[in-house]
């Protein structure tokens, strides 16, 4: 019977993991730049990375679903009717019980990413579900509670920060606003409707005080015992100043309570930036002075923006690890890369280790893979910034950070045979050598008018992309 029961949830919890419409975070539509110099620098070195690394892993890996959501209580979310709504979170609960990756390998994700070209990472230090992946002090909901308890890398944040830094890595941490296994923002005394928290604050204001105090001792903790972080990027855009609720936030069709989910950001984020000076924060979707840079998710702007910006996205179709999971083919990874750079953003690519603590093996062959490309053509790439006509058909461009080297990268298709290429505008200046990038070859070429065409050497098949160099007329 408890076979069968744990079969029917597996069963409905994967379907609904390829069909999380309702919890992808849309963009802000404002943006305020920082006044802080620390700051500012700080966003001027992510701005060169480029293409970083997500990393979603709690107890949602166990048994390879949909993180965190399948416990709300939300219409998109599907869930066995046989089983009770209490049953399953209990279920859900549980796994905290029985989550023990004895081999948890950081250093293993840490060198796949830098083999795959990704500078920054982002760990998900807590999810939605409020089962911290670091040694909190606040709860007994973490992995260093559980079964790993006595391992030596208990503190997983710990040892997943220290193998990124030592690969050079920017560090950030991903922490959940809302935790619906608190009692202080979830309360037992009533039902979990939905992803907010469930009880009038105004009724009740000593409670949602105790969440305040308990969110800034959590992240307090990550921004004093995990030594150097650059981003502090907050999840859960509904827990926000009742103030900061527009027409753009409802247009979300999400439920906006009648109260406000104020968790004072301001003292938060004067806390953090004592400890970490400079500190990025990335409060998702709450416009202002704490979302220096915008998150749009599982999607690229139509155009080129002229703020601080990453598209997050999978790898393959979920967050976090589920089994069989159909990954996205490396030149699929490569091209959204060169269209988010030439559109002024970054790339942030989601993976989920296996709950044993290592990568499957189809997501180590894809990054080695994306790899291949960004270790030869990254000039094109790296410390860039936007060119004013970015896109002419498949080619996209960037250029130097001293606006005077252009680099135009072009797509290509599996199908491609083509000997020559084309594109308009971004005119090589008369005289100037265009280099493929990947060889240093030397490429003939010509201009006429607007429309400049490359002759391609023989030796570039089987390449997703083409970068090239040269300085431009403008």
């Amino acid at each position: 019977m408890m076979k069968s029961l744990i079969f029917s949830i597996l069963f409905f919890c994967s379907a609904i993991t390829f069909a999380q419409q309702n919890d992808i975070m849309p963009q802000s539509t404002h943006y305020e730049w920082p006044k802080d110099p620390l700051v500012k620098e700080k966003l001027n070195n992510w701005q060169d990375k480029k293409f970083g690394m997500i990393v979603h892993w709690g107890l949602y890996a166990v048994p390879g679903i949909i993180e965190s959501w399948s416990i709300c209580s939300e219409d998109w979310i599907e869930r066995d009717s046989t089983i009770s709504y209490e049953n399953y979170k209990k279920w859900y609960w549980d796994f905290s019980n029985k989550f023990n990756p004895t081999k948890f390998n950081p250093e293993q994700w840490a060198a796949a990413g830098k083999n795959a070209g990704m500078k920054y990472l982002v760990f998900t230090t807590k999810h939605h579900d409020g089962f911290a992946m670091f040694d909190t002090k606040q709860s007994d909901f973490s992995i260093a509670r559980g079964p790993f308890a006595n391992n030596p890398k208990a503190d997983v944040a710990k040892y997943v920060f220290d193998a990124f830094r030592k690969e050079g890595f920017m560090i950030g941490a991903y922490f959940s606003k809302p935790d619906w296994h608190s009692q202080y923002y979830w309360w037992q005394k009533y039902a979990t409707a939905d992803r907010n928290n469930n009880y009038d604050i105004r009724k009740y204001p000593w409670r949602w005080n105790k969440f305040k105090d308990f969110t800034y001792n959590q992240i307090g903790e990550l921004m004093n015992n995990y030594g150097s972080v650059d981003i502090l990027w907050l999840d859960g855009g509904w827990v926000r100043p009742l103030e900061t609720v527009n027409e753009e936030v409802l247009s979300w069709g999400a439920n906006i309570p009648k109260w406000s989910q104020d968790i004072d950001m301001p003292k938060i984020a004067t806390m953090a930036r004592k400890a970490q000076p400079g500190l990025l924060m990335v409060d998702r979707t709450v416009h202002g002075p704490y979302e220096n840079y915008q998150t749009p998710e599982q999607r690229i702007p139509d155009k080129q923006l002229d703020y601080p910006w990453e598209s997050c996205m999978t790898l393959g179709g979920a967050w976090g690890f589920v089994p069989n999971d159909n990954y996205k083919p490396a030149a699929e990874v490569v091209h959204k890369l060169v269209e988010i750079v030439a559109k002024g953003g970054s790339l942030l690519l989601g993976i989920g280790p296996k709950p044993d603590g290592t990568l499957p093996d189809d997501v180590l062959k894809k990054l080695a893979d994306i790899g291949k490309w960004t270790s030869v053509n990254g000039k094109a790439i790296y410390n860039t910034r936007t060119a004013k006509n970015y896109h002419s058909d498949k080619t996209w461009f960037t250029q130097s950070k001293d606006a005077k080297t252009r680099y135009a990268i072009y797509c290509l298709l599996a199908d491609d045979k083509q000997t020559e290429i084309s594109w308009n505008g971004n005119t090589p200046k008369k005289g100037t050598t265009v280099k493929l990038i990947s060889t240093g070859q030397k490429v003939t070429w010509k201009s006429v008018g607007d429309k400049t065409t490359i002759k391609l050497p023989g030796n570039v098949k089987n390449q997703p992309a083409l970068a090239f160099e040269f300085e431009a007329v403008d």
